[in-house]
């Protein structure tokens, strides 16, 4: 493992990959953009400005703000004077922050915006070890990021910062990761400089980028998959850009031009939608072509298995159709980096067919986060799973009652694993047992002995009343393949059967009450419509023949509000909260099983 810390990888940039644009974004309609040698001295004044406010070795402060250029200084600034970054997310309750504040003991926090100062104001009298608030943005009466830059400009505390970063070792805690909170109160994930650090080293070989790549950012910085790739990126010298917001992507796309684009399913799929629903208002040779293209995609293989006259229909496709699509996202990219939960395998198919290959990876907070890549790049790829575990983490299959055949709960072990959850000791020992295997929680098999497939979460499996074991995130994926469902969950514990709560896909269904001469009033009375119904009963038999009897849905209901991370269906990575979901529908609950 190469000999650096965190606090290393902007001197090391700056040495190795200098470069005018290490960071960029479009701000007042151009592009500011940040040198490497102005990343140092940036993030050096910041280290000293936390200093001459007392701040410590060890100390923990808290970004809360969506992705920005101050939120890698700040980070940097907190890495180099050895105090604890402990972000979270910009789109939670005034709870959850005081909860997350307090719990780590945060001295200081940065908010993003003057929308998630409102949310916080006051929690500086509520919270004891909270001491102030600074803010990114430009607000009357809070204390701005740069008075902390200014203070070190003026007063540069460079022999201290020296004397802390040759203090550090790489056992020592680096960053506190708080998790999602599916299944009650966030835990303060402890990860230290050799856990991130194994993770860069180990992949540097694996993803080929380098100093002439362009990578988007746009997923939470706060969530451990983002911000370990940043990371990579310094490491390997990549220009990192990022998206204004997600409601800007679009264009930030066509502007930035990413040849690297992390992403979570859930986006994919959305950008996927779109464009089935723009090639279905193509009509004549048109639309024929683009649904050729289209089925041409979701066949492909790795390897080139399909054959000659598959590849030479290929190029046709990409030249006449998925040229557009990778224009549409820029045109350049060489990746695409999914994570953070499972992807559907026709996404995965479509977008690589469309020379937009998408890398799968799997992993956890815990884990640093990866644990396993799906290399499609590479010949070592398979579809349908997160690929080969990664050098130097030992993967183990523990086998318990409700698992088919060859599945278990996947349990690793290496230089990845958290030291631990903060203040948390008992949690910590349910996790990691005393030879040292975490259990992940989630379970899955090896395809071909090799490759990792996961097939449903070990805490979400339940038992119906007639003994049968249902796994509800294999099922929800494949019906998500429907055009017409944005989001499913599937229900039934100890009923007789399973059911669905189903989130109709609004743009799709508007799409078919067109075609149809059905007027498109709301949803809420939509879902009520029979002939909707009635449509929605199609796609359910269809997606309910790929499973056994005794696993099919028997009923559902549509839903007419969307889920959402505000409204607590949602967790901050787009995953289901499963019991909020059930919670807030009781009644409906009531009526498909006792009506």
């Amino acid at each position: 493992m190469e000999n650096i810390k965190i606090f290393n990888l902007a001197e090391r940039y700056h040495k190795l990959f200098p470069k005018n644009d290490m960071l960029a974004v479009k701000k007042n309609g151009a592009m500011r953009t940040y040198s490497t040698s102005e990343y140092i001295e940036t993030t050096n004044n910041i280290g000293y400005g936390l200093l001459n406010l007392g701040i410590n070795k060890n100390d923990k402060i808290c970004i809360i703000s969506s992705n920005c250029p101050e939120w890698s200084l700040v980070d940097m600034g907190i890495n180099k004077i050895g105090a604890i970054n402990a972000p979270i997310y910009p789109n939670i309750t005034r709870e959850e922050y005081k909860y997350i504040i307090n719990d780590c003991g945060a001295k200081i926090i940065f908010v993003g915006s003057h929308e998630i100062y409102e949310t916080v104001q006051g929690l500086d009298k509520e919270i004891e070890c909270l001491e102030h608030v600074y803010s990114f943005e430009q607000i009357e009466g809070v204390k701005n990021w740069m008075e902390i830059l200014e203070s070190g400009m003026l007063n540069p505390m460079n022999d201290k910062m020296q004397e802390i970063q040759a203090s550090i070792k790489e056992t020592d805690l680096f960053t506190l990761i708080y998790t999602s909170g599916t299944t009650g109160k966030p835990k303060g994930v402890m990860l230290n400089h050799s856990n991130v650090i194994s993770q860069i080293t180990t992949l540097k070989e694996r993803l080929p980028i380098g100093t002439n790549d362009r990578a988007i950012s746009f997923l939470p910085l706060c969530h451990v998959f983002e911000r370990m790739i940043e990371y990579f990126y310094m490491f390997k010298g990549v220009s990192i850009y990022y998206a204004q917001s997600l409601e800007t992507l679009g264009d930030d796309l066509k502007d930035i031009q990413p040849t690297i684009m992390p992403t979570v399913p859930r986006l994919l799929e959305k950008v996927y939608d779109k464009i089935l629903a723009k090639g279905s208002e193509l009509t004549g040779l048109k639309k024929k072509l683009f649904f050729w293209a289209v089925e041409l995609g979701l066949k492909h293989e790795y390897n080139k298995a399909n054959g000659l006259f598959y590849e030479l229909q290929l190029s046709i496709a990409n030249k006449i159709i998925f040229s557009k699509w990778r224009e549409a996202v820029g045109g350049r990219i060489r990746f695409i980096v999914s994570g953070a939960s499972a992807l559907q395998e026709r996404i995965a198919r479509i977008f690589t067919a469309a020379k937009m290959p998408v890398l799968e990876g799997y992993g956890l907070s815990e884990t640093s986060p990866v644990i396993s890549v799906n290399l499609a790049h590479t010949s070592d790829a398979h579809y349908g799973t997160v690929g080969t575990v990664i050098p130097g983490v030992e993967l183990k299959l523990v086998h318990e009652e409700g698992m088919k055949e060859g599945e278990g709960e996947i349990t690793v072990r290496g230089a990845n694993i958290m030291m631990g959850y903060y203040n948390k000791p008992e949690e910590t020992k349910k996790v990691i047992d005393e030879n040292g295997w975490f259990h992940t929680g989630d379970i899955g098999r090896l395809v071909k002995g090799k490759y990792l497939k996961i097939t449903d979460r070990k805490k979400e499996i339940f038992k119906t009343s007639g003994g049968k074991y249902i796994a509800p995130q294999v099922m929800e994926n494949k019906f998500k393949e429907s055009r017409f469902i944005e989001q499913i969950i599937v229900i039934g514990e100890a009923e007789k059967h399973p059911a669905a709560l189903i989130m109709p896909a609004e743009d799709s269904l508007k799409f078919w009450c067109n075609k149809h001469d059905i007027a498109f009033t709301s949803l809420k009375e939509l879902v009520l419509n029979d002939e909707i119904i009635e449509r929605y009963q199609k796609e359910i038999e269809h997606y309910n023949s790929f499973f056994s009897p005794y696993e099919r849905i028997k009923k559902f209901q549509i839903l007419p509000e969307p889920w959402t991370v505000d409204g607590g269906e949602l967790t901050a990575t787009m995953k289901l909260r499963r019991k909020n979901i059930l919670n807030k529908y009781k009644e409906i609950y009531e009526q498909i099983y006792r009506p």
